[in-house]
C-alpha cells in the first residue's frame, strides 16, 4: 500500500487546492493531480485513503478512451512534463494529468438513472427530484423510466446547489444548455450500459464541461466513485439502500458517530480506511478488467 498523498508541492508553483485535487498552472496547460483526500457532507476528512487519487485518475483515463469524445486530457506521462528536478515523481505517478486550459462551464451536469440519495428524500416528501415530477409508487433505488438531467451550480466551497433547467438556460444560454443536457444524458447512457455488462450499476453521475477553441469538451473526472454512485448489480434490490463501491461506505460510518456535520470531521478508523481503499480499487478492476498496479 502506498503512502497516502494529502497535498502535493512542486517547487516554484502554487496550486489551487480543491477538496480532492491540486491544480497547477503550466501557462499553456494545467497539471491536475488527484490527492488521496476524501470529503463527505461538504467536509474534507482528516484521514486519507491511500491510492484513492490514482484510482480516480485511472478510471477517468479509462472512460476518456472508452467514450471516445472530445476531452481535456493531453498526457499522463510524467516524463513529458517539464517539472523541477526535485519533484517527487513517485508520489505523482498515476495520479497526474496534463490537461487543456478551458473556460469552465459553471454548471454541474448531473444525470440520474435511479432514485437515491437526496433525490430519494425529495421524492418521499414531494414526489419530485429537483422539481421534476416522477410517477407515484417508486421505491428507494428504483430505476427511473428514463434518466433525468438535474443541473446544479458549481460552488467553490460547500455543496453544489440544484437549479431548474430554466435557470441553467439563463446562465449559459438555451442552446448551450440543451447541448449539455443531451450530451450528458447520452454519455451517461453509454457508460451505464457498459458498466452493467461488468456487473456495476451507475445509479447517477455528474459531468463537467469546458470551452476549448470554441468547442464544448468533457473535463475533470468522468464516472468515478467520487462523482457517481456505483452499485454491485448482484446485490442490488429495489426498496433497499444498495451496497456501494463509492464513498457511501465512509458516509455510512460517519452517520454512526456523534459528529454534528458542523464542525471538523473525526478521524476514520484504520479498518474503514482499508475497506474504503479496497472498494475503490475493486471498482477500478471490475470496470476496466485490469489489475490495479499500486497494490
Amino acid at each position: 500500500m502506498s503512502k497516502p498523498v494529502l497535498e502535493t508541492n512542486i517547487s516554484g508553483l502554487i496550486p489551487k487546492r480543491g477538496k480532492v485535487r491540486d491544480v497547477y498552472d503550466l501557462e499553456d496547460s494545467l497539471l491536475m493531480i488527484s490527492s488521496d483526500r476524501i470529503s463527505a457532507f461538504d467536509w474534507v476528512l482528516p484521514s486519507a485513503i491511500p491510492d484513492k487519487g490514482r484510482v480516480l485518475t485511472k478510471i477517468s483515463e479509462f472512460w476518456f478512451g472508452k467514450l471516445d469524445i472530445p476531452n481535456h486530457l493531453l498526457t499522463m506521462d510524467l516524463g513529458s512534463m517539464d517539472l523541477p528536478e526535485d519533484t517527487d515523481l513517485e508520489a505523482l505517478e498515476g495520479r497526474s494529468m496534463v490537461v487543456k486550459k478551458c473556460d469552465v462551464v459553471p454548471i454541474e451536469c448531473v444525470v440520474r438513472g435511479y432514485l437515491a440519495g437526496s433525490g430519494w428524500k425529495e421524492y418521499q416528501a414531494e414526489g419530485t427530484v429537483c422539481g421534476i415530477a416522477l410517477p407515484e409508487g417508486l421505491q428507494q433505488a428504483s430505476q427511473l423510466g428514463a434518466p433525468i438531467f438535474t443541473p446544479a451550480t458549481k460552488e467553490e466551497s460547500g455543496h453544489d446547489v440544484n437549479i431548474p433547467f430554466a435557470r441553467m438556460e439563463e446562465i449559459v444560454g438555451a442552446d448551450v444548455a440543451a447541448e449539455l443536457r443531451d450530451r450528458s444524458v447520452e454519455i451517461y447512457k453509454r457508460g451505464a450500459e457498459y458498466a452493467r455488462t461488468k456487473g456495476v450499476i451507475i445509479a447517477d453521475t455528474k459531468f463537467e464541461w469546458g470551452w476549448y477553441q470554441n468547442e464544448l469538451i468533457l473535463i475533470d473526472e468522468v464516472m468515478t466513485p467520487d462523482s457517481s454512485r456505483f452499485w454491485p448489480a448482484d446485490t442490488y434490490q429495489v426498496g433497499e439502500s444498495p451496497k456501494s463501491y463509492d464513498k457511501q461506505f465512509v458516509r455510512d460510518w460517519l452517520e454512526t458517530t456523534d459528529w454534528d456535520k458542523n464542525s471538523p470531521a473525526p478521524q476514520l478508523p484504520e479498518d474503514i480506511i482499508t475497506k474504503t481503499r479496497a472498494k475503490y480499487i475493486e471498482a477500478y478492476e471490475v470496470l476496466t478488467e485490469q489489475p490495479f498496479a499500486w497494490k
